[in-house]
């Protein structure tokens, strides 16, 4: 039964929750505590930091092959050092990972030779 309670307390609607801090009050007398909880802010701090850090490695997804996909085929080869028939799988099966932890310029690099030929690259 509290378990049950506490499932329907947890799954209130902002409006809700008013509602019955209201009827609390006004048929029990019970009032919010108004005391307030001092939240854990460090973490949220830490991932505001971690945003504000300008990135400097990222993964390289092949998002579209465009016109060209021998041309991609071929600097997917070069770029990863795979195969033929690897990079060639790679390219017929978009999205795909070609590369993992690139330097920011390093990317952006290989990122435009692939939107030279038509392909679409996205960095992660």
């Amino acid at each position: 039964m509290i378990e049950k309670l506490a499932e329907q307390l947890v799954n209130l609607t902002v409006k809700q929750v008013n509602e019955l801090a209201i009827l609390l009050k006004k048929e029990y007398g019970i009032e919010a505590a108004t005391t307030s909880i001092k939240m854990d802010n460090t973490s949220s701090e830490k991932e505001k930091t971690y945003e504000k850090e300008e990135k400097n490695f990222f993964n390289i997804i092949l998002k579209s092959s465009g016109n060209s996909k021998l041309s991609v085929v071929k600097l997917v080869k070069e770029i990863t050092g795979k195969g033929l028939k690897e990079s060639k799988d790679l390219v017929d099966n978009i999205p795909s990972l070609l590369k993992e932890s690139v330097n920011k310029k390093e990317a952006e690099d290989f990122k435009n030779r692939f939107e030279e030929i038509g392909a679409e690259i996205e960095l992660k």
